[in-house]
């Protein structure tokens, strides 16, 4: 496939295409490897959610919510 097609394709599409290459890439865990300022990354965050600062959601909705423009 080429960048031209992609570029043609709908959103939805490209979407559905980033998916699954992504759920390809990741299957093999062991291959991937989380930059270095991930970890402190996560941290952050896991600080965050303790005190009450960060919400969750379920991967379904959080994707309905991306597509709909608002994360």
């Amino acid at each position: 496939m080429s960048a031209l097609e992609i570029q043609h394709m709908p959103r939805e599409e490209k979407l559905r295409l980033m998916e699954t290459l992504w759920e390809d890439l990741s299957r093999d865990e062991a291959a991937f490897e989380s930059p270095a300022w991930h970890a402190g990354v996560l941290r952050e965050t896991s600080e965050r959610r303790k005190r009450g600062g960060e919400t969750t959601l379920k991967w379904e909705q959080a994707k309905a919510k991306l597509r709909k423009g608002e994360g």
